[in-house]
């Protein structure tokens, strides 16, 4: 019933209509890429909202950190679902350039747009520095892990394949068994440093029962996967039809559509000076990608990708990453925010975006 009322009293919901029509487009017209690349990004629009709804629900009774993380999560399942389709046709470029595109991302555009919306409505925000220190230090261990393969290919002229496959897996290793233990650490041992910041104003929304929202949560992130497989399937064609690198596709386009629902948190949450669930979804789901989606990608290659896959990246990407990995430890240090460090924010994220479009990667 409340999912009804929602979508009844919500017109950005009406493009639901969206997701059945493109999922039956796949069939009807396969060859119509374009159509197909326009259409998935329609449907994946009101996904998003609604996952934000019922995220919003979940934190209430959660609390902000817990919320985060578990919207990060979810939102990396559609990240997730979309690198193993290209792992398993051995498009390892594009399966880097998203990881490499969905960390810069997260940690610069979604957290500075998190900035900017709130700080647009509240004069200065507040939010827990443990958290945010907690996810920039190991966004920082896993940049440590990805650029150890690529500085070892430009020191040594000729590294052997199997050297650097070997080192891939132990770095994939290490990096998930730290995420665990950050997991035990930030909701276990020390869960006392990582509540939220007190708010200015009480969100007296009334929010969907638990049952309900978990429900909700689970059915649409199924409808988001789905919706991104034809996203991904026709998202080449149509970049060649529309005059877009492949690079740029990965790096930017991929990116952004793939955490669509968790943006759609982010800002929702940041209006409602919920600026922890802000930076938690944020910062929580580019450390879970670089953490946890990255490592286990490489050790599925093994098992469904044609090759296996290395953690080395192009020097950009690596330069891109460290970038936003430092900017998004520079400006969460004091626990505090306003609408002109997010502007700061969002001008790295469109230096380094403009930087890819008018000189792409090499892809090969």
């Amino acid at each position: 019933m409340q999912l009804l009322v929602a979508i009844r009293r919500t017109p950005l919901l009406w493009l639901l209509v969206f997701v059945p029509i493109v999922l039956a487009a796949e069939h009807l017209r396969p060859e119509a890429h374009t159509a197909l690349f326009l259409l998935s990004i329609l449907g994946v629009v009101p996904l998003a909202a609604l996952l934000s709804m019922a995220t919003e629900s979940v934190a209430a009774k959660t609390g902000d950190t817990i919320g985060g993380l578990l919207n990060a999560t979810l939102g990396n399942l559609t990240e997730l679902v979309i690198a193993l389709a290209a792992l398993g046709a051995g498009e390892y470029t594009l399966v880097k350039a998203s990881i490499a595109g969905a960390i810069v991302t997260n940690s610069l555009f979604m957290l500075g747009g998190s900035f900017l919306l709130g700080g647009l409505k509240y004069h200065v925000q507040e939010f827990n520095r443990s958290t945010a220190r907690l996810q920039a230090g190991l966004l920082f261990l896993a940049t440590v892990a990805l650029l150890i393969p690529s500085a070892i290919s430009r020191a040594d002229a000729t590294p052997e394949a199997a050297f650097t496959e070997k080192l891939s897996v132990g770095l994939a290793i290490l990096l998930m068994v730290t995420y665990a233990l950050g997991l035990v650490f930030s909701l276990k041992t020390h869960r006392d440093f990582f509540g939220s910041a007190a708010h200015g104003a009480e969100d007296e929304e009334e929010h969907w029962p638990i049952g309900v929202a978990l429900a909700t949560l689970a059915g649409v992130t199924v409808l988001v996967a789905l919706v991104s497989e034809v996203f991904v399937a026709s998202v080449q064609d149509a970049a060649l039809a529309l005059g877009i690198s492949q690079a740029f596709v990965g790096f930017i386009v991929v990116a952004l559509v793939s955490a669509a629902a968790e943006m759609a948190a982010a800002f929702s949450g940041a209006r409602k000076n919920r600026l922890d669930l802000s930076v938690g979804i944020a910062l929580g789901s580019a450390a879970q990608i670089a953490l946890f989606v990255a490592p286990m990608l490489v050790l599925l290659s093994y098992v469904i990708g044609p090759a296996p896959m290395s953690f080395q990246l192009w020097p950009g990407a690596v330069t891109m990453i460290v970038i936003a990995t430092l900017t998004a430890a520079l400006v969460t240090t004091t626990g505090r925010s306003a609408w002109f460090i997010g502007v700061l924010v969002l001008v790295v994220y469109a230096t380094l975006a403009l930087t890819l479009y008018l000189l792409p990667p090499p892809t090969a």
